[in-house]
């Protein structure tokens, strides 16, 4: 090495512990330590990749952006985690991960409490307090404030059910609701009931459940002074002070607030008697006529029949 080069070599070191920055982008006046790092940076500016990668058309501006990028296809990993066997193609990712052993949380939210790992799960997270919601719909007004519920959105207007089940035709926009269908196949049901030996299948079932021990109906009527513990059931209710019947009969102008009723109903069109008696061979169009006709074998009172509804009529 000339003592040219060697002085320059000197300039450069001694630069990097006084935190001289001597080398300035032209375009955007950022300024440098080294002359080799302005050379990377203006990269930026021009679009230039001098790095190729030979298995596909990809380029880079750092060599060490190709060589990370090449593990892609070779599968190697060399960052390996020293307290379990999880292993990284890049050292800032098995960094991330070490944070989950050591419960390192350097991302701290400076409107709450709350602490992350990542710089992007903050990044997120602020987004509670601003409200951004930078991810927009191009077919709707719908916007979000993570890409990934985008995504998921989006599939409400492809129509696109990716999460598929293995046992059944069913399919599932969202991997959550595949894995909730998958408990009908499993029969499993991991939300318990401290109170009873209830158990269901779905975390809002047990909370609705543990409103009869608790006695809570937090829906309540605008009109009157009812209250119900789910939803659904204020809905049907407020059918009543509105008037609203949904449900119509396609055969005839009947029309109902409550599904079941239509369904009730239908079976006065089909004939339909699903509620058959187990002592004698009647059977019944509603549960409630075959409960009535039952008194006829269980006290032996004498039943009379209506001749419209055909409902059976205990003597008093």
């Amino acid at each position: 090495m000339t003592s040219q080069g060697s002085s320059s070599d000197l300039v450069t070191h001694s630069q990097s512990h006084s935190r001289e920055k001597g080398f300035e982008c032209t375009v955007c006046s950022k300024r440098f330590t080294r002359a080799r790092d302005l050379v990377v940076h203006s990269r930026i500016h021009s679009g230039e990749k001098l790095y190729k990668c030979h298995v596909y058309d990809k380029a880079f501006r750092e060599s060490g952006e190709l060589k990370k990028y090449i593990r892609v296809h070779t599968g190697e990993k060399p960052c390996k985690c020293q307290e379990c066997d999880k292993a990284f193609s890049q050292s800032r990712h098995l960094n991330m991960h070490m944070r989950i052993h050591t419960g390192d949380k350097p991302y701290k939210c400076r409107v709450c409490d709350k602490a992350f790992r990542e710089s992007g799960e903050l990044k997120k997270h602020i987004r509670v307090h601003t409200g951004e919601k930078p991810y927009k719909c191009q077919m709707c007004d719908k916007a979000f404030s993570q890409s990934a519920h985008l995504n998921v959105h989006m599939r409400i207007h492809t129509g696109d059910k990716p999460c598929k089940c293995q046992v059944c035709d069913k399919a599932f926009r969202v991997s959550g609701d595949l894995i909730t269908h998958m408990r009908i196949h499993t029969g499993d049901k991991p939300y318990r009931c401290e109170m009873c030996d209830k158990a269901f299948r779905v975390s809002g079932d047990l909370i609705t459940h543990m409103r009869i021990h608790t006695g809570d109906k937090p829906y309540k009527c605008q009109a009157c002074d009812k209250a119900f513990r789910v939803s659904g059931d204020l809905i049907t209710h407020m059918r009543i002070h509105t008037g609203d019947k949904p449900y119509k009969c396609q055969v005839c102008d009947k029309s109902f607030s409550v599904s079941v009723n239509l369904n009730r109903h239908m079976r006065v069109h089909t004939g339909a008697k699903p509620y058959k008696c187990n002592v004698c061979d009647r059977a019944f169009g509603q549960s409630g006529h075959l409960n009535g006709h039952m008194r006829l074998h269980t006290t032996g009172r004498p039943i009379h029949e209506c001749s419209v509804c055909k409902q059976p009529l205990a003597d008093s």
